[in-house]
This record gives C-alpha cells, sequence and structure tokens, in this order.
C-alpha cells in the first residue's frame, strides 16, 4: 500500500482559481478567490471579503483585489466561506 504524500504548496497551489479562507496572525480574515502565491506563500485574492474582529462581532469589507503577506499568514482553509 503506498502512501502519497502532498507538501504544503502543492495544497496551495491546487486552490488557483478556487475560493480560499485566509485566516490572518491579527484579528483579520479574507475570503477570495485565489489568483497565485509565491515560495513565502504571499498571495493574491480578487472578489475579497474582509472580516475584521470586533467587540459587536465581525465588520465585512468588499475588495476588489488584495496582495497578503505570507508572514502574517495563520491558516488557510481551501473553499471556506469565512468566520460568518
Amino acid at each position: 500500500m503506498a502512501t502519497s504524500q502532498l507538501l504544503p504548496l502543492e495544497l496551495i497551489d491546487k486552490c488557483i482559481g478556487s475560493q480560499i479562507w485566509v485566516v490572518m496572525k491579527n484579528d483579520k480574515e479574507f475570503t477570495g478567490k485565489l489568483l497565485g502565491f509565491d515560495d513565502f506563500v504571499n498571495m493574491v485574492l480578487e472578489d475579497v471579503t474582509e472580516y475584521e474582529k470586533t467587540p459587536e462581532g465581525y465588520k465585512a469589507n468588499t475588495l476588489e483585489q488584495i496582495l497578503l503577506n505570507g508572514n502574517n499568514i495563520c491558516a488557510l482553509i481551501p473553499g471556506g466561506a469565512g468566520p460568518v
């Protein structure tokens, strides 16, 4: 029985063109279509919804496109719809 190995960058590569949910180290989360990434996991998303955690709950903001710094990414959820 052979076990297959999937490396992290291969998993992210399979998500290009698909919806992804990105949880940042601060109180922000993003959902959008993944356009691309580099070896440092800097990511470009389009049709983005930005969620900011506030004492009253999540505040949503829409953006056409965004570049996220890979150093600040905490988790990636392929196909994720966001925190709401």
